[in-house]
């Protein structure tokens, strides 16, 4: 059996809160360090999520493109013969001459596709919009990033715009590129919950696919969502458009963390309250479900992963496998966890192209989603807080299963925190009295 390949990825995030610019490129310090596409390359890693980012290419307009940094760092990934999975808007909504609530974003991305590609009509991967449902929640109905919508109806009009956003991108680019696949990436997690919150926890289960049902034409009138989707404003020859010349990936990009599986209580009283919300009708404690009591078998990416395989029947790779934390080690388990599920998968017939260790150069705060500057680097395969780049113990990982398919370590027999018992926010015995 062949094994899966390791891709690599560097963290490009652009966007707004309110009116801040966060550019974690430029605050990873990759922007500065063209070297760092030879440490990459060093790992043995030959293929790349890299970022072409409409907000830095084009900020005031699309007549005065500056491809300078783009051109640099492409043609170097070229000479040392990475392929690039090309990223044009990652969390972003643009930029500041448009937005995810902008009933012409679509068009405008498109536009902005078209110039890319004939820049580099070489180029075969392409992920216009990374993760729209995950950013359009963020941004459109949390209110975390800008446009700072709070509302289904914002919400579902973001997605919409990034959907038909991207299937626009791509017609643009494959009238360059004929050859051109879409590699279209997506958080994926599940929402567990006590009985009494079933309802909210199906509820959330099922838009979590709405995103890719829409790229695959399965939003029809007879799919759950399609009477929201009118109730929000969507125009129905939309939607129908969507049906009737789909944009279905050449590649699903599943994304999952440790967080992206939720737990649900009602039972308030057995947590502390920054974990209290709700949903306007009843209040209830939402939390990581590794943090409760849980059959792990339930939980990860593993079961999150064969979901998408049954569910869509296309090729997967893993486009993000990270873990943030202070032990390093922690860090190799996870990742060892994500490469024996694909390897495991892929056994069981599941088309399980990739596994990519995201974030080679780290990140920047986004242990609070990007909404406070308060410096907080999580380091990567390389810890960028060193000049050069540090190697951490991922980097031994990386390099042995892109050139060996296979890592032997102490780490590798321990488990990972979200596999200890000391892991839960409520002790086993009183989460299950109160059950």
């Amino acid at each position: 059996m062949t094994l899966p390949e390791i891709w690599g990825g560097i963290e490009c995030t652009v966007l707004r809160v309110g009116d801040d610019w966060r550019d974690q490129l430029r605050e990873t310090g990759h922007h500065h360090r063209e070297t760092d596409l030879d440490l990459v390359a060093s790992l043995g890693v030959r293929r790349l999520r890299y970022p072409v980012l409409w907000e830095r290419v084009a900020p005031r307009d699309l007549s005065e493109c500056d491809w300078s940094w783009s051109d640099a760092r492409l043609a170097r990934l070229q000479e040392l013969g990475i392929a690039p999975i090309v990223g044009l808007v990652h969390h972003g909504s643009g930029p500041a001459y448009t937005s995810l609530l902008d009933l012409a974003f679509p068009e405008k991305l498109a536009a902005y596709a078209a110039l890319a590609a004939a820049r580099y009509p070489w180029v075969l991967d392409w992920t216009p919009v990374n993760e729209p449902l995950t950013t359009a929640r963020f941004a459109a109905l949390y209110a975390h990033w800008h446009p700072h919508g709070n509302d289904e109806r914002s919400f579902l009009t973001a997605l919409m715009n990034e959907c038909r956003g991207t299937a626009l991108a791509m017609r643009a680019i494959r009238r360059v590129q004929p050859g051109a696949r879409l590699v279209q990436t997506e958080d994926l997690g599940k929402v567990f919950a006590t009985p009494p919150l079933q309802a909210q926890a199906d509820y959330e289960n099922t838009r979590r696919w709405l995103s890719l049902d829409l790229l695959c034409g399965r939003v029809d009138r007879g799919h759950p969502w399609h009477p929201n989707l009118l109730a929000a404003g969507i125009p129905v020859e939309q939607l129908d458009e969507l049906v009737a010349e789909p944009c279905i990936p050449d590649m699903l990009g599943i994304n999952h963390y440790v967080t992206s599986d939720r737990f649900l209580d009602h039972r308030v009283e057995l947590y502390s309250p920054d974990v209290i919300g709700g949903n306007g009708a009843m209040t209830y404690a939402d939390v990581e479900a590794v943090r409760v009591p849980m059959p792990g078998e339930m939980l990860g990416f593993e079961p999150r992963l064969r979901e998408a395989w049954e569910q869509y029947r296309l090729p997967i790779a893993v486009t993000e496998a990270h873990l943030g934390c202070a032990d390093p080690e922690e860090s190799v388990r996870w990742l060892l966890g994500v490469w024996n599920a694909a390897v495991r998968l892929r056994e069981e017939g599941a088309d399980i192209l990739a596994v990519t260790p995201w974030s080679l150069f780290g990140a920047v705060d986004w242990c609070s989603l990007l909404r406070r500057r308060e410096g907080a680097y999580e380091p990567g395969v390389f810890d960028a807080r060193f000049n050069p780049p540090r190697p951490t113990p991922l980097a031994g990982v990386v390099r042995a299963l892109a050139t060996q398919g296979r890592f032997g370590g102490p780490a590798a027999r321990q488990p990972g925190w979200w596999q200890r018992p000391d892991r839960f926010l409520v002790e086993p015995e009183s989460w299950n009295e109160a059950a």
